[in-house]
């Protein structure tokens, strides 16, 4: 579909939301929250790394504009990106229906530990808000691993929305903390961040005796780290 980009703002150092409508006022987005989409931006003297991209909406299917949340490299970032940071207002530029599984679960009554590094919080500001918005009775803990408190985006929404936010700067992220969050209850742990990280942590995880099917995960390849 064709949306057209309305705005951006700072959502933390190095990251920046971006704001995007549909072009045909009629037109319905099916999104679920959590759920990703692609979006492509033709530019001039693109790089290897082209001109699409997969972003996890970091908005909800309770607000009007729908939004993407990426963080930036301080030098050497993809052409992509410097396209779509100079973006002008009212470019129309071409978005692919949302999609993806790493969605809520339909039992609201189970307990949920979202543990998002760096930018791996899109999902969760999705979820947190929509569940707010909705007036859904869930339990959710936010547990946010980022490289410094500058770095952590939505903190307004996850200290005000959520039932519990706790913030991990550097790389004091361990299974125990996890582990301590979600108890030996039926909570669902959800990962989402960079490849390496979420991979880690579920195989530690799992190694700890937390049920395979109590984890859900979702990773942002291009990131080695948060």
């Amino acid at each position: 579909m064709k949306v057209r980009f309305e705005k951006s703002e700072q959502a933390a150092e190095h990251i920046r939301t971006f704001y995007f409508s549909p072009v045909d006022p009629a037109a319905k987005v099916h999104q679920v929250a959590g759920q990703f989409i692609e979006l492509r931006i033709p530019h001039d003297h693109k790089d290897s790394r082209g001109d699409k991209r997969w972003y996890t909406l970091s908005s909800s299917p309770t607000e009007d504009l729908l939004a993407i949340t990426t963080k930036f490299a301080p030098e050497n970032g993809s052409s992509f990106k410097t396209a779509l940071r100079a973006l002008p207002p009212g470019t129309e530029v071409d978005m692919a229906a949302p999609m993806g599984d790493f969605v809520l679960p339909k039992d609201a009554s189970i307990p949920l530990v979202f543990v998002a590094g760096g930018i791996g919080a899109t999902p969760f500001r999705s979820m947190v808000r929509f569940v707010h918005d909705s007036g859904e009775d869930r339990n959710i803990t936010v547990i946010y691993a980022a490289n410094s408190l500058a770095e952590v985006a939505f903190r307004n929404t996850f200290q005000t929305l959520g039932d519990t936010f706790t913030t991990v700067i550097g790389d004091r992220l361990t299974p125990g903390k996890i582990l301590d969050a979600a108890g030996r209850d039926n909570s669902y742990v959800y990962l989402s961040g960079p490849e390496p990280m979420v991979e880690a942590l579920q195989q530690s995880l799992k190694d700890a005796g937390l049920n395979k099917r109590r984890i859900q995960t979702d990773f942002f390849p291009g990131y080695t780290h948060i």
